[in-house]
């Protein structure tokens, strides 16, 4: 397994990392298997292993701390905050009052002292970036965190919590976690540049699109009734991504090798990207993943231009201005005022 220094940390990482959201409830709830699955990534040569809090509502946090019990010196370990943690207003987001209380809960149930990348889950329009940055410097310092990252974050609150670290001498987010596939190319355009000018780590996710590049859902054919087709239905019914599916299947094909693989070696590819997480349930699915393989990939192109999504998946972040109209435009009263 390669590995690849993440960011400017100092930190390597393999260039597969071991994604556990699929770990418990969500996935696979036999904790036993998650834990032998577990180990057998670690031994291929895979060191980093992602999950969250909210994974299985802590559940997933619970099974990677079991995995790692006489390890933990040899994995490098990520977790991440802000999403809901029960009932309540102030159990979730990145306020200074959750982050320190939601540090403790992961510490606990991931049998650790120290997380070695602690991450924003998601964007947080309500919370000012320095109040997070000040209590995520707070933890480094006590040595809880060893580096600071975020995921899903639009290249320009990259740049803004960049600049507010300088500004305010508080510790920078060392590592962006953003979704990038054959079929979601977008980040190409401004986040992995900015990525790049701040020296960040780029952990990417779904690499296999959530199943779609996995060959299973296919144009004109049965849907699997399963949870990932209740989860992101919109997501694995996309007529245009199905259809970019059989380009890429037949190019697969061309290529002698299976798409999952086309996937994976296209995800890695790029000079900017850290690590791809994958994210198995099954034993089966993990041994698949971690046959890799080194493709020639310029055909992409033609089927997904560089830059682009065919269409955002189900859980991507969108800001609230996009869903909420009283905060892209006046009420009528106002406009009429004006």
């Amino acid at each position: 397994m390669r590995m690849r220094k993440l960011g400017r940390t100092g930190i390597e990482v393999s260039a597969y990392g071991l994604g556990t959201m699929m770990c418990g409830k969500m996935g696979n709830p036999d904790h036993d298997d998650c834990v032998r699955m577990i180990h057998r990534a670690l031994g291929e040569g895979i060191n980093f292993v992602d999950t969250a809090d909210v994974h299985g509502y802590s559940e997933t946090e619970e099974i990677v701390g079991k995995a790692l019990q006489g390890r933990r010196d040899d994995v490098v370990l990520a977790t991440k905050f802000n999403g809901p943690m029960g009932e309540g207003p102030n159990r979730s987001g990145s306020s200074r009052r959750w982050v320190v209380q939601a540090v403790e809960g992961s510490l606990k149930r991931l049998r650790t002292d120290h997380i070695d990348l602690y991450q924003i889950h998601h964007p947080d329009p309500y919370t000012d970036i320095e109040e997070t940055l000040s209590a995520l410097t707070d933890l480094v310092r006590a040595g809880k965190d060893r580096a600071i990252g975020s995921s899903n974050l639009p290249a320009s609150e990259i740049v803004e919590a960049q600049w507010v670290s300088q500004q305010r001498g508080l510790h920078r987010l060392r590592t962006e976690q953003p979704t990038y596939s054959l079929l979601n190319r977008g980040i190409e355009r401004e986040i992995l540049p900015a990525c790049h000018r701040y020296g960040l780590g780029v952990l990417v996710w779904s690499p296999l699109a959530m199943g779609l590049l996995t060959g299973r859902y296919r144009k004109n054919a049965q849907r699997p009734d399963n949870a990932r087709m209740k989860w992101v239905p919109g997501h694995l019914t996309d007529e245009r991504k199905l259809d970019a599916v059989e380009q890429l299947l037949t190019l697969a094909v061309e290529a002698g090798h299976s798409l999952t693989r086309l996937a994976m070696a296209f995800a890695t590819s790029h000079p900017d990207v850290t690590s791809a997480l994958i994210g198995p349930r099954t034993m089966d699915q993990l041994d698949d993943l971690l046959t890799g393989a080194t493709l020639t990939l310029d055909r992409i192109d033609a089927i997904v231009p560089p830059g682009t999504d065919i269409s955002l998946l189900d859980v991507s972040y969108t800001p609230p201005s996009l869903d909420r109209t009283d905060l892209r435009r006046r009420p009528p009263h106002e406009r009429a005022a004006a």
